[in-house]
Formats: C-alpha cells, structure tokens, sequence
C-alpha cells in the first residue's frame, strides 16, 4: 500500500500551489503550499476516523474539506475567507443543494477548489435499496456536474452522508471508479456549539495528530465565524495547506 501511495504523488501538480508571498500582495497569508493528485483506483478510501489508509501527508500539513453545501447564505463567506488566504479546499456538494446554486457551484469550481459529491439527496444509504443507493450517487455527480456546467469540474472523490456506510455501499461507490473520502477528525461543526468550541477543537485534535485530513461543513454559521481565526492559527502554528486533485490519468478515463 505504501508502495502505491509513493506512485499516487508522482504526478504531483505544483504549479497550482499558491505561496503567501503571492496571494494577492498578502505576505502574511496562509496561502496553498502544495497539490498533490491521487488515483481513485490506486487509493480506494482515505480517513483513519475509518479506514487504515489516509492521504499521504507530511507533518504539519492538512487537508481541509466542506460539505453540505452549497449553502446560499454561508458558502460565498467561507469562499471569500479562503479567497482572502489564498487557501484550496475541497467541497463534498450535495446534487439537490447544486440544483438550488448553481452559480456558487460554478464560483467554486472557478475559484479552483476539488469538487467531490455527496449524494442527491444527503441520505442515509445503509437504509436504502441497492438500486436506490446508486441512483443517489449516480444523480448527485450528475447535478453537481449539471451546475458546474462542465462534466470534468467534478472529481471522482465522493464521502457518504454522516460517514453511514456498509460493504454494499461501499461497493456501490467503488464500482463508480470513486473514491471514498472520510476524515481523520470532524471539526464538530454540525453540532450546537459556539464557533470558539469549532476553533479549540480543530486545533486540539491537530495538535494531537500532527497533521490530518479535517472535516468542516460550509452550511453552518458557526464554521462561517470560525474559519478566519482557524487559518490565521494554522499560519501561526507552522501548518501547511494541501490541495488534493484527482490525477490525470483519472481524468483521461
């Protein structure tokens, strides 16, 4: 595995990686220090909240991803903030919330973030048939793709609502060529917390691990409030933001 993980990183894209010193004239911003691509069929699901294997990261970088969204309200605030640090994300969109925003669909894609999806409807799939099971991931990748309005601004990267998964629909999603995102920690962010709790725990839970690929939702207020200070703190830490993007020979299938 460790052999395939090295081979996912071979076609790394730097050229994307945004420096602080180049964001828009802001020297102190967080900024996107590097991109690395990965093959779904090569890493099949990722998050030790889960699974054994993660994204090859190094210490003191992280991954940061959204889902939910698009949400009409709090999405264009936490693209404005990552736009601000010049920081690359990746969004796990919701094909009936893109059906409702199809210009912040567009906006995210055009800012440059990966976008994955999520279903259609955010189910809990361990309690749908088989057949409705596929045609709820099936239909989300075709909304999500619908309101990019480009096939090819969606990545195979697809992550289950509430992590509720079984091994019928985890084979559901692999025979897609997707690959599985889960998280290495939440942020908590779903819960009726303040967005000081969202901060203190994100970094906590950091601190701990050294490094991770984090789960945030950007339809909620709280995380709306505590991103700003969550980047100046990971700036302020000495983390690194990476952007994940699915290879090239993924894009060539």
């Amino acid at each position: 595995m460790y052999l395939r993980l090295a081979a996912c990183l071979i076609a790394s894209c730097m050229a994307a990686a945004v420096k602080a010193e180049e964001c828009h004239g802001n020297p102190g911003a967080l900024g996107t220090s590097r991109v690395i691509s990965v093959d779904p069929l090569e890493l099949r699901r990722v998050g030790t909240m889960e699974y054994k294997d993660t994204l090859p990261l190094r210490d003191h970088e992280v991954v940061l991803t959204f889902d939910d969204g698009p949400s009409a309200t709090y999405t264009p605030r936490v693209l404005d903030t990552l736009a601000a640090e010049c920081v690359k994300v990746t969004f796990f969109i919701v094909g009936s919330m893109a059906n409702e925003t199809p210009a912040l669909v567009k906006r995210v894609y055009a800012e440059g973030h990966t976008i994955g999806t999520h279903t259609q409807h955010h189910p809990w799939l361990t309690r749908l048939s088989r057949e409705a099971v596929k045609k709820e991931i099936t239909n989300g990748i075709a909304s999500v793709a619908a309101a990019a309005g480009d096939p090819k601004a969606v990545a195979p990267f697809f992550r289950f609502p509430y992590f509720d998964h079984n091994k019928a629909t985890e084979e559901a999603v692999l025979a897609q060529g997707l690959m599985i995102w889960g998280v290495d920690f939440t942020a908590d962010d779903w819960l009726r917390v303040t967005p000081q709790h969202v901060l203190s725990v994100t970094l906590a839970r950091l601190e701990q691990r050294r490094k991770g690929l984090i789960g945030f939702h950007d339809i909620q207020q709280r995380t709306v409030l505590a991103l700003p200070a969550l980047l100046r703190e990971l700036k302020k830490r000495g983390y690194r933001v990476v952007h994940v993007v699915p290879s090239s020979r993924t894009a060539q299938r």
